[in-house]
């Protein structure tokens, strides 16, 4: 399995922008998921090997924006208009659904807290 390391969070303002960035990531399907405390894992976005028609859950629909680098084998996760119900940790993993992950290892995952 591969590994992956995530980085580029930190404390932003409302309103502010973070770029998370998922080292590791080969040319297949990147997730990036959340859990806030008290809070389940959840999807925020997901992009296929062809980069088409990423994926947005509702919530971050308009702000966020996901990508990849195949030559840096690295997918990132462009955070705008962060609102403080974003904060959470942030992971990336191989998939974009949960069910498919119950054996995944999952990283330290990179803290994202938004506060005045």
């Amino acid at each position: 399995q591969e590994q992956l390391m995530e980085s580029g969070g930190g404390l932003v303002q409302p309103g502010g922008s973070l770029r998370l960035s998922c080292a590791g990531a080969d040319v297949g399907t990147i997730g990036w998921f959340r859990r806030a405390p008290g809070k389940e894992r959840e999807v925020v976005s997901c992009i296929s090997p062809g980069n088409s028609r990423p994926f947005y859950a509702d919530s971050v629909k308009g702000r966020f924006t996901i990508s990849r680098d195949n030559a840096k084998n690295t997918v990132y996760l462009q955070m705008d208009s962060l609102i403080p119900e974003d904060s959470a940790t942030y992971y990336c993993a191989t998939s974009c659904f949960l069910n498919f992950l119950s054996h995944f290892s999952w990283g330290q995952g990179t803290q994202v807290t938004v506060s005045s």
